[in-house]
Protein backbone atom coordinates (compact mmCIF):
# COMPACT_ATOMS: atom_id res chain seq x y z
CA UNK A 1 0.00 0.00 0.00
CA UNK A 2 1.67 3.50 -0.87
CA UNK A 3 1.71 6.31 1.70
CA UNK A 4 2.38 9.81 1.62
CA UNK A 5 5.97 10.86 2.48
CA UNK A 6 6.80 13.51 4.89
CA UNK A 7 8.00 17.06 3.01
CA UNK A 8 11.42 17.17 2.45
CA UNK A 9 13.98 19.55 4.98
CA UNK A 10 14.83 22.60 2.86
CA UNK A 11 15.89 24.78 4.98
CA UNK A 12 19.37 25.84 3.24
CA UNK A 13 18.02 25.81 0.20
CA UNK A 14 15.12 28.31 1.42
CA UNK A 15 17.63 30.32 3.58
CA UNK A 16 19.30 30.72 0.27
CA UNK A 17 16.21 31.86 -2.32
CA UNK A 18 16.01 34.62 0.56
CA UNK A 19 19.46 35.76 0.18
CA UNK A 20 19.05 35.17 -3.74
CA UNK A 21 15.96 37.53 -4.14
CA UNK A 22 17.42 40.32 -2.18
CA UNK A 23 20.64 39.99 -4.39
CA UNK A 24 18.81 39.58 -8.26
CA UNK A 25 15.38 40.02 -9.52
CA UNK A 26 13.23 36.90 -8.14
CA UNK A 27 16.19 34.94 -6.97
CA UNK A 28 16.78 32.86 -9.88
CA UNK A 29 16.18 32.94 -13.49
CA UNK A 30 13.14 31.69 -16.10
CA UNK A 31 12.48 28.78 -15.90
CA UNK A 32 14.63 27.74 -12.75
CA UNK A 33 12.25 29.75 -10.84
CA UNK A 34 10.40 27.63 -7.56
CA UNK A 35 6.95 28.51 -9.54
CA UNK A 36 7.69 25.80 -12.82
CA UNK A 37 7.49 23.15 -9.95
CA UNK A 38 5.53 22.61 -6.76
CA UNK A 39 6.36 25.67 -4.37
CA UNK A 40 7.79 24.59 -1.20
CA UNK A 41 8.73 20.97 -2.31
CA UNK A 42 11.23 20.97 -4.61
CA UNK A 43 14.77 22.03 -3.62
CA UNK A 44 16.18 25.42 -5.11
CA UNK A 45 19.42 25.16 -4.61
CA UNK A 46 22.16 22.00 -5.91
CA UNK A 47 25.19 21.20 -4.65
CA UNK A 48 26.56 18.57 -6.72
CA UNK A 49 25.92 15.94 -9.18
CA UNK A 50 27.10 12.36 -9.80
CA UNK A 51 25.76 9.48 -12.76
CA UNK A 52 21.98 10.19 -13.08
CA UNK A 53 21.88 11.47 -9.33
CA UNK A 54 21.84 15.14 -7.70
CA UNK A 55 22.55 15.87 -4.15
CA UNK A 56 20.57 19.67 -3.00
CA UNK A 57 22.56 21.95 -0.66
CA UNK A 58 20.23 20.52 2.39
CA UNK A 59 21.79 16.80 1.76
CA UNK A 60 18.52 15.49 -0.05
CA UNK A 61 19.63 12.68 -2.78
CA UNK A 62 17.23 12.45 -5.79
CA UNK A 63 17.07 10.25 -9.43
CA UNK A 64 17.45 13.77 -12.34
CA UNK A 65 15.17 12.89 -14.97
CA UNK A 66 15.10 16.69 -15.81
CA UNK A 67 19.29 16.53 -16.56
CA UNK A 68 19.79 20.12 -16.38
CA UNK A 69 16.94 20.99 -19.01
CA UNK A 70 18.67 18.47 -21.16
CA UNK A 71 22.44 19.20 -21.32
CA UNK A 72 23.01 16.05 -19.01
CA UNK A 73 23.08 13.38 -21.89
CA UNK A 74 25.43 10.91 -20.24
CA UNK A 75 25.65 12.16 -16.55
CA UNK A 76 27.21 14.39 -14.13
CA UNK A 77 30.72 14.49 -13.36
CA UNK A 78 31.87 12.47 -16.37
CA UNK A 79 35.44 12.31 -15.20
CA UNK A 80 37.13 11.58 -19.18
CA UNK A 81 35.22 14.96 -20.63
CA UNK A 82 36.21 16.98 -17.41
CA UNK A 83 39.71 15.06 -17.85
CA UNK A 84 39.70 16.69 -21.52
CA UNK A 85 39.21 20.33 -20.16
CA UNK A 86 41.53 20.06 -17.87
CA UNK A 87 44.60 19.49 -19.53
CA UNK A 88 43.58 21.83 -22.33
CA UNK A 89 43.45 24.32 -19.75
CA UNK A 90 46.59 23.11 -18.19
CA UNK A 91 49.04 23.06 -21.35
CA UNK A 92 47.27 25.14 -24.11
CA UNK A 93 44.72 27.77 -22.21
CA UNK A 94 41.11 28.69 -24.18
CA UNK A 95 40.46 32.18 -24.66
CA UNK A 96 42.68 34.00 -27.16
CA UNK A 97 41.90 36.69 -30.16
CA UNK A 98 42.31 33.72 -32.72
CA UNK A 99 41.49 30.03 -32.81
CA UNK A 100 42.91 26.93 -31.88
CA UNK A 101 43.05 23.48 -33.94
CA UNK A 102 39.79 22.61 -32.05
CA UNK A 103 37.42 24.44 -33.69
CA UNK A 104 38.45 23.25 -37.10
CA UNK A 105 38.57 19.38 -35.34
CA UNK A 106 34.80 19.96 -33.82
CA UNK A 107 33.21 21.56 -36.96
CA UNK A 108 34.50 18.30 -38.83
CA UNK A 109 33.19 15.73 -36.34
CA UNK A 110 29.85 17.23 -36.75
CA UNK A 111 30.08 17.00 -40.65
CA UNK A 112 30.90 13.81 -39.74
CA UNK A 113 27.85 13.44 -37.66
CA UNK A 114 24.73 15.49 -38.81
CA UNK A 115 23.31 15.09 -42.32
CA UNK A 116 22.38 19.36 -43.12
CA UNK A 117 25.96 19.72 -41.90
CA UNK A 118 28.34 20.89 -44.66
CA UNK A 119 29.48 23.79 -42.34
CA UNK A 120 29.39 24.66 -39.18
CA UNK A 121 29.17 27.93 -36.90
CA UNK A 122 29.96 27.25 -32.74
CA UNK A 123 28.26 29.37 -30.51
CA UNK A 124 27.22 29.46 -27.04
CA UNK A 125 23.35 28.87 -25.78
CA UNK A 126 20.43 27.59 -27.92
CA UNK A 127 19.39 30.89 -28.30
CA UNK A 128 22.30 31.68 -29.74
CA UNK A 129 22.09 28.98 -32.06
CA UNK A 130 18.47 29.20 -33.36
CA UNK A 131 18.72 33.38 -33.49
CA UNK A 132 21.60 32.99 -35.88
CA UNK A 133 20.08 30.22 -37.95
CA UNK A 134 17.12 32.58 -38.26
CA UNK A 135 19.91 35.73 -39.42
CA UNK A 136 21.24 33.12 -42.10
CA UNK A 137 18.03 32.68 -43.37
CA UNK A 138 17.08 36.32 -43.87
CA UNK A 139 20.25 36.85 -45.52
CA UNK A 140 19.78 34.31 -47.64
CA UNK A 141 16.75 35.13 -48.83
CA UNK A 142 16.25 39.07 -48.32
CA UNK A 143 13.21 38.08 -46.46
CA UNK A 144 12.08 38.87 -43.18
CA UNK A 145 9.14 36.85 -41.65
CA UNK A 146 9.64 33.88 -39.97
CA UNK A 147 6.94 30.81 -39.18
CA UNK A 148 8.06 28.88 -35.95
CA UNK A 149 6.94 25.99 -34.11
CA UNK A 150 7.96 25.05 -30.32
CA UNK A 151 10.28 26.90 -27.75
CA UNK A 152 13.71 28.43 -29.86
CA UNK A 153 14.61 30.09 -26.97
CA UNK A 154 14.32 34.12 -25.42
CA UNK A 155 15.52 36.31 -28.07
CA UNK A 156 13.04 38.72 -29.17
CA UNK A 157 11.86 37.58 -32.35
CA UNK A 158 10.82 33.93 -30.56
CA UNK A 159 10.32 34.94 -26.75
CA UNK A 160 6.84 33.76 -25.50
CA UNK A 161 6.45 36.75 -22.49
CA UNK A 162 6.80 39.42 -24.53
CA UNK A 163 7.29 42.12 -22.18
CA UNK A 164 10.20 43.79 -23.33
CA UNK A 165 9.54 42.94 -27.08
CA UNK A 166 8.83 46.04 -29.41
CA UNK A 167 5.38 45.06 -31.52
CA UNK A 168 7.03 45.55 -34.73
CA UNK A 169 9.60 42.62 -33.85
CA UNK A 170 6.71 40.24 -32.84
CA UNK A 171 4.66 40.82 -35.86
CA UNK A 172 8.03 39.75 -38.43
CA UNK A 173 7.23 36.19 -36.36
CA UNK A 174 3.80 33.87 -36.94
CA UNK A 175 3.63 30.81 -35.17
CA UNK A 176 1.90 27.38 -36.65
CA UNK A 177 0.74 24.91 -35.12
CA UNK A 178 2.94 20.98 -35.16
CA UNK A 179 1.50 18.53 -37.11
CA UNK A 180 -1.05 20.86 -38.76
CA UNK A 181 -0.31 20.82 -42.10
CA UNK A 182 -3.22 22.82 -43.34
CA UNK A 183 -2.25 25.43 -40.76
CA UNK A 184 1.08 26.11 -42.12
CA UNK A 185 0.02 26.44 -45.75
CA UNK A 186 -2.20 28.94 -44.62
CA UNK A 187 0.47 31.20 -43.06
CA UNK A 188 2.69 30.59 -45.77
CA UNK A 189 0.29 32.03 -47.87
CA UNK A 190 -0.65 34.86 -45.71
CA UNK A 191 2.98 35.49 -45.96
CA UNK A 192 3.40 34.62 -49.39
CA UNK A 193 6.97 36.07 -50.73
CA UNK A 194 8.17 36.81 -47.29
CA UNK A 195 9.09 34.18 -45.73
CA UNK A 196 12.48 33.64 -44.73
CA UNK A 197 12.53 30.72 -42.46
CA UNK A 198 10.06 28.04 -41.04
CA UNK A 199 11.69 27.11 -37.86
CA UNK A 200 10.76 23.82 -36.25
CA UNK A 201 11.34 21.18 -33.21
CA UNK A 202 11.21 18.00 -35.67
CA UNK A 203 9.79 16.30 -32.15
CA UNK A 204 6.89 18.66 -31.12
CA UNK A 205 7.57 19.69 -27.17
CA UNK A 206 5.27 22.33 -26.10
CA UNK A 207 5.01 23.69 -22.58
CA UNK A 208 2.94 21.24 -20.55
CA UNK A 209 1.39 19.69 -23.55
CA UNK A 210 2.00 16.16 -24.36
CA UNK A 211 5.05 15.88 -26.34
CA UNK A 212 4.86 14.45 -29.96
CA UNK A 213 6.67 12.74 -32.17
CA UNK A 214 6.70 13.46 -36.20
CA UNK A 215 3.60 12.02 -37.84
CA UNK A 216 4.16 9.72 -40.43
CA UNK A 217 5.20 12.24 -43.52
CA UNK A 218 4.53 15.39 -41.15
CA UNK A 219 8.49 16.42 -41.71
CA UNK A 220 8.46 15.39 -45.25
CA UNK A 221 5.87 17.53 -46.35
CA UNK A 222 6.60 20.98 -43.97
CA UNK A 223 10.01 20.34 -46.15
CA UNK A 224 8.59 20.28 -49.46
CA UNK A 225 5.73 23.10 -48.54
CA UNK A 226 8.91 25.36 -47.18
CA UNK A 227 10.91 25.19 -50.17
CA UNK A 228 7.48 25.99 -52.84
CA UNK A 229 7.66 28.81 -50.87
CA UNK A 230 11.04 29.86 -50.98
CA UNK A 231 11.80 29.61 -47.43
CA UNK A 232 14.70 27.75 -45.51
CA UNK A 233 13.91 24.74 -43.31
CA UNK A 234 15.38 24.68 -40.02
CA UNK A 235 15.34 22.06 -37.56
CA UNK A 236 15.40 23.17 -34.03
CA UNK A 237 17.71 20.54 -32.44
CA UNK A 238 18.57 21.79 -29.99
CA UNK A 239 17.09 19.16 -27.42
CA UNK A 240 16.92 15.95 -30.12
CA UNK A 241 20.23 16.67 -30.97
CA UNK A 242 22.77 14.13 -30.32
CA UNK A 243 20.09 12.13 -28.60
CA UNK A 244 17.12 11.14 -30.75
CA UNK A 245 20.09 9.73 -32.80
CA UNK A 246 23.44 10.61 -33.16
CA UNK A 247 22.94 12.69 -36.35
CA UNK A 248 19.67 13.98 -34.14
CA UNK A 249 15.91 13.42 -35.36
CA UNK A 250 16.83 14.43 -38.73
CA UNK A 251 18.71 10.99 -38.85
CA UNK A 252 15.88 9.32 -36.78
CA UNK A 253 13.21 10.71 -38.91
CA UNK A 254 15.18 10.21 -42.20
CA UNK A 255 14.61 14.13 -43.27
CA UNK A 256 17.47 16.55 -43.71
CA UNK A 257 16.39 20.17 -43.34
CA UNK A 258 18.84 23.10 -44.82
CA UNK A 259 19.70 24.18 -41.45
CA UNK A 260 19.58 22.39 -37.82
CA UNK A 261 20.59 24.19 -34.82
CA UNK A 262 21.80 22.28 -31.89
CA UNK A 263 23.12 22.04 -28.39
CA UNK A 264 22.21 21.02 -24.86
CA UNK A 265 23.89 17.34 -25.38
CA UNK A 266 26.90 18.29 -27.13
CA UNK A 267 28.69 18.84 -24.55
CA UNK A 268 27.27 17.36 -21.94
CA UNK A 269 27.04 20.32 -19.84
CA UNK A 270 29.71 22.26 -21.02
CA UNK A 271 28.14 25.48 -22.79
CA UNK A 272 28.28 25.18 -26.30
CA UNK A 273 25.66 25.45 -29.39
CA UNK A 274 25.88 25.40 -33.16
CA UNK A 275 23.94 25.86 -36.24
CA UNK A 276 25.06 23.63 -38.90
CA UNK A 277 23.62 23.72 -42.49
CA UNK A 278 24.13 23.61 -46.28
CA UNK A 279 27.40 25.35 -47.74
CA UNK A 280 25.45 27.66 -50.19
CA UNK A 281 23.10 28.89 -47.04
CA UNK A 282 25.76 29.36 -44.61
CA UNK A 283 28.04 30.75 -46.66
CA UNK A 284 26.26 34.31 -46.54
CA UNK A 285 28.18 33.93 -42.55
CA UNK A 286 31.65 34.80 -45.20
CA UNK A 287 30.21 39.05 -45.88
CA UNK A 288 27.13 39.42 -45.66
CA UNK A 289 25.51 38.33 -42.55
CA UNK A 290 27.88 39.36 -39.47
CA UNK A 291 28.47 36.70 -36.34
CA UNK A 292 30.96 37.37 -33.85
CA UNK A 293 31.75 37.19 -29.66
CA UNK A 294 34.36 37.64 -27.61
CA UNK A 295 33.27 33.86 -26.05
CA UNK A 296 31.93 32.01 -29.09
CA UNK A 297 36.09 30.58 -30.07
CA UNK A 298 36.70 29.36 -26.17
CA UNK A 299 38.04 25.89 -26.61
CA UNK A 300 37.13 24.42 -23.51
CA UNK A 301 34.08 23.47 -24.55
CA UNK A 302 34.81 22.78 -27.95
CA UNK A 303 37.30 20.19 -26.40
CA UNK A 304 34.81 19.14 -24.25
CA UNK A 305 32.29 18.59 -26.95
CA UNK A 306 34.68 16.11 -28.83
CA UNK A 307 35.04 14.04 -26.18
CA UNK A 308 31.43 13.85 -25.24
CA UNK A 309 30.64 12.91 -28.77
CA UNK A 310 33.26 10.53 -29.54
CA UNK A 311 31.64 8.91 -26.20
CA UNK A 312 28.80 8.53 -27.56
CA UNK A 313 29.90 7.37 -30.29
CA UNK A 314 31.82 4.36 -28.80
CA UNK A 315 29.31 3.69 -26.48
CA UNK A 316 26.64 3.74 -28.98
CA UNK A 317 24.84 6.05 -26.38
CA UNK A 318 21.93 7.11 -28.51
CA UNK A 319 20.58 3.93 -29.45
CA UNK A 320 21.14 2.61 -25.87
CA UNK A 321 19.22 5.47 -24.54
CA UNK A 322 16.02 4.66 -27.10
CA UNK A 323 15.56 1.18 -26.26
CA UNK A 324 16.10 1.93 -22.38
CA UNK A 325 13.76 4.91 -22.95
CA UNK A 326 11.57 2.51 -25.11
CA UNK A 327 10.75 0.03 -21.80
CA UNK A 328 10.59 2.80 -19.91
CA UNK A 329 7.94 4.44 -21.59
CA UNK A 330 6.23 0.72 -22.22
CA UNK A 331 5.95 0.72 -18.16
CA UNK A 332 4.76 3.89 -17.39
CA UNK A 333 1.71 3.31 -20.22
CA UNK A 334 1.11 0.18 -18.00
CA UNK A 335 0.61 1.84 -14.72
CA UNK A 336 -1.62 4.62 -16.13
CA UNK A 337 -3.90 1.83 -18.11
CA UNK A 338 -3.75 0.03 -14.71
CA UNK A 339 -4.83 2.59 -12.48
CA UNK A 340 -6.83 3.90 -15.39
CA UNK A 341 -5.34 7.50 -14.23
CA UNK A 342 -6.31 10.37 -16.43
CA UNK A 343 -2.99 10.85 -17.44
CA UNK A 344 -1.69 11.15 -21.00
CA UNK A 345 1.87 9.54 -21.65
CA UNK A 346 3.67 11.32 -24.53
CA UNK A 347 6.75 11.20 -25.45
CA UNK A 348 10.20 9.84 -27.75
CA UNK A 349 12.16 7.30 -25.69
CA UNK A 350 14.89 9.44 -24.62
CA UNK A 351 11.64 11.70 -23.61
CA UNK A 352 8.91 10.56 -21.65
CA UNK A 353 6.21 12.68 -20.05
CA UNK A 354 3.25 12.76 -17.96
CA UNK A 355 0.17 15.19 -18.99
CA UNK A 356 -2.45 15.32 -16.42
CA UNK A 357 -5.67 15.39 -18.37
CA UNK A 358 -8.83 18.23 -18.42
CA UNK A 359 -12.35 16.49 -17.71
CA UNK A 360 -15.21 18.07 -19.70
CA UNK A 361 -16.30 20.65 -17.34
CA UNK A 362 -13.93 20.12 -14.80
CA UNK A 363 -14.12 24.09 -13.36
CA UNK A 364 -12.88 23.06 -10.16
CA UNK A 365 -9.84 22.22 -11.95
CA UNK A 366 -9.20 18.89 -10.21
CA UNK A 367 -6.33 18.15 -12.87
CA UNK A 368 -4.51 20.69 -11.80
CA UNK A 369 -4.71 19.69 -8.02
CA UNK A 370 -3.79 15.91 -9.33
CA UNK A 371 -0.76 17.40 -11.25
CA UNK A 372 0.39 19.23 -8.00
CA UNK A 373 -0.13 16.35 -5.60
CA UNK A 374 1.67 13.85 -7.89
CA UNK A 375 4.57 15.84 -8.18
CA UNK A 376 5.06 16.72 -4.66
CA UNK A 377 4.87 12.83 -3.95
CA UNK A 378 7.39 11.86 -6.35
CA UNK A 379 10.07 14.90 -5.37
CA UNK A 380 9.61 13.84 -1.95
CA UNK A 381 10.62 10.23 -2.51
CA UNK A 382 14.16 11.19 -4.63
CA UNK A 383 12.59 11.24 -8.04
CA UNK A 384 13.30 15.25 -9.97
CA UNK A 385 10.92 15.39 -13.11
CA UNK A 386 9.22 18.57 -13.85
CA UNK A 387 5.68 19.26 -14.11
CA UNK A 388 5.86 21.18 -17.30
CA UNK A 389 8.40 20.19 -19.09
CA UNK A 390 9.28 16.69 -20.24
CA UNK A 391 12.16 14.53 -18.75
CA UNK A 392 15.15 13.05 -19.98
CA UNK A 393 16.55 9.20 -19.60
CA UNK A 394 20.73 9.85 -19.48
CA UNK A 395 23.01 7.24 -19.79
CA UNK A 396 24.13 6.88 -16.19
CA UNK A 397 20.76 6.02 -15.29
CA UNK A 398 21.13 2.93 -13.96
CA UNK A 399 18.43 -0.29 -14.49
CA UNK A 400 18.03 0.54 -10.31
CA UNK A 401 17.46 3.79 -11.01
CA UNK A 402 15.23 3.72 -13.65
CA UNK A 403 12.84 0.90 -11.48
CA UNK A 404 12.70 3.42 -8.76
CA UNK A 405 11.72 6.24 -10.94
CA UNK A 406 9.45 3.64 -12.28
CA UNK A 407 8.52 2.89 -8.60
CA UNK A 408 7.97 6.40 -7.09
CA UNK A 409 5.50 6.85 -10.05
CA UNK A 410 3.22 4.22 -9.64
CA UNK A 411 2.62 5.05 -5.75
CA UNK A 412 2.27 8.47 -6.78
CA UNK A 413 -0.58 7.68 -9.37
CA UNK A 414 -2.11 5.87 -6.65
CA UNK A 415 -2.13 8.05 -3.98
CA UNK A 416 -3.14 10.51 -6.43
CA UNK A 417 -6.17 8.83 -7.42
CA UNK A 418 -6.71 8.04 -3.77
CA UNK A 419 -6.80 11.70 -2.97
CA UNK A 420 -8.71 12.92 -6.02
CA UNK A 421 -10.67 10.04 -7.25
CA UNK A 422 -11.81 10.10 -11.00
CA UNK A 423 -15.77 10.77 -11.25
CA UNK A 424 -18.51 8.57 -12.84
Amino acid sequence: MAREYPKLKLDKSMAMFEEAQRLSPGGVMGIRRPYNFIQGEYPIFIDRGYGGHIVDVDGNDYIDMLCAYGPIILGYDEKEINDAVKKQMDERGFCFSLVQPAQNALEQAIVDIVPCAEQVIPVKTGSDATTLAVRIARGYTDRSVILRCGYHGWHDWCVENHGGVPAETLALTDEFEYGDLADLERKLDAHKGKVACVIITPVGHPLAKPVMAPPKGYLEAVKDLAHKHGAVLIFDEIRTGFRAALGGAQERYGVTPDMGTFGKALANGYPISCVAGKREIMSVCEKKVFVSSTFFPNSLEMVAALKCLEILKREDVPNKIWERGTRFLASIRKIVDETKAPISVSGIPPMPFFTFEKAPGDEDKTYKARREYFYTQTIRRGLFIQPFHHWYIAYRHTDEDLAYALKCIRESVELTLEKYPVKG
